[in-house]
Order: C-alpha cells, then sequence, then structure tokens
C-alpha cells in the first residue's frame, strides 16, 4: 500500500466532501500564481480535517507555526468557540499580507493574532497552554519546534504537525537530504518520547498527530 494518495483518489475525496468556501477556491488560484511553492498551502482536504479537529476539541487558543497564505488558519478560525483566539507565525511579510485581507473577508481577522518574525523567538514569548498546537513551518526546525512547544501544550492538547510523510520520501533509503533527515528525526524523536502518544496519519503529505500521557 503506498503511503501517498493517488490524485485521482485524492480527487474522488474532495468531490465527496463538503465543499470549500468559494473565498478558499480565490485564495487557492492566487497561491498557485503568485507563490514559488504553492504546494505548501493545506487545500481542501487538509483544510476541512483542521477545522473538524477544532469543532471536535473545542480549542480556546491553537497556537500555528507557519501561517503562508492563510488557509488553515481561517479554517480553523471558522470553527473556534466563542472566544477562542489563534496565534500564527511566519516570516514571511507579503504571503502574511494576503492571510490578514483573506481573514477579514472570511470575518474571523478578530480571531486571529498574526505574528511575524523567527519561530522559535516568537514561542519562547508566549506563556500558553495552547489546546491544539498546528506546526507547518521550515522542516529542519521541526524537532526544535516540538521541543519548544510541547511545555506550552495543554494537558488535553493536541498536537498536529504537517508533511510528516514528505511525498512518501521519509520511508525511502535512497532519500536523504535535509528535509528528509529533519522529519525522520522528529517522527523517531515523537515515537520514542516516553511523554507522548501519537499516530502518524496519511493525510496527504502526512500528519503525525501528538498528544501528552
Amino acid at each position: 500500500m503506498s503511503f501517498i494518495v493517488d490524485e485521482p483518489v485524492e480527487k474522488y475525496a474532495e468531490d465527496h466532501s463538503t465543499p470549500a468556501a468559494e473565498l478558499f477556491t480565490r485564495l487557492a488560484a492566487e497561491t498557485r500564481t503568485s507563490q514559488t511553492a504553492p504546494q505548501m498551502m493545506v487545500g481542501q482536504l487538509e483544510g476541512a480535517f483542521l477545522s473538524f479537529v477544532v469543532y471536535l476539541a473545542r480549542p480556546k487558543l491553537v497556537l500555528e507555526l507557519g501561517t503562508f497564505t492563510g488557509w488553515s488558519s481561517i479554517a480553523m478560525a471558522s470553527a473556534l468557540p466563542p472566544g477562542g483566539k489563534i496565534v500564527t507565525c511566519d516570516v514571511n511579510a507579503d504571503t502574511n499580507a494576503i492571510a490578514r485581507r483573506d481573514a477579514e473577508e472570511a470575518g474571523v481577522a478578530d480571531r486571529i493574532d498574526y505574528r511575524l518574525g523567527p519561530g522559535l523567538d516568537t514561542i519562547a514569548s508566549l506563556d500558553g497552554p495552547f489546546d491544539l498546537v498546528f506546526i507547518d513551518a521550515d522542516k529542519p526546525n521541526y524537532v526544535n519546534y516540538y521541543e519548544a512547544t510541547l511545555p506550552l501544550l495543554a494537558a488535553n492538547g493536541l498536537m498536529v504537525v504537517d508533511n510528516t510523510l514528505w511525498s512518501g520520501r521519509v520511508a525511502d533509503p535512497q532519500e536523504d537530504d535535509e528535509s528528509v533527515q529533519a522529519i525522520r528525526a522528529l517522527n523517531d524523536r515523537v515515537r520514542d518520547d516516553p511523554r507522548v502518544d501519537n499516530v502518524l496519519l496519511t493525510v496527504r503529505d502526512g500528519m503525525n498527530l501528538v498528544w501528552q500521557t
């Protein structure tokens, strides 16, 4: 069984899920035309999954590392309970502007606290506890992000780490670039960490769900 869902199967899943709001369709089109790495966008299925997690968990405070053009933060903010807040972190002012603009249009900008700057510096300035942590930022820092955010995770909180299969390359012994090594290190660290339990899902590019024991 392949780790990566075939494109026709993913398209079928998209076609048989609740359609994304029209704003997301426009956001996806703009991201594909304006960004050099549009694949960083979470897309319909993962966006809906994150929204569903928020709907179930009812978090009061969410931390996101990696805002990009805003799909994930808008999707999660749309499902927050009353009074809920997202702190989202990135280093790119241009993509951050797109995210802020569309959050305003979606009517959720007041639920999102945008932070610009290196992720580890921002984490060090935060108190928590966070009921949900979503990590989707630069891969070489994945273990550092994990170690920095785990102490800020609420006792019953959930951490979701994205791209943890990296197009299946983590399972290929011939693949060994910096990002592959970093993601393998994160997956190994989580599996061997006595502080947590986890499940590594084969949703899109892999999502590692982590919670404290």
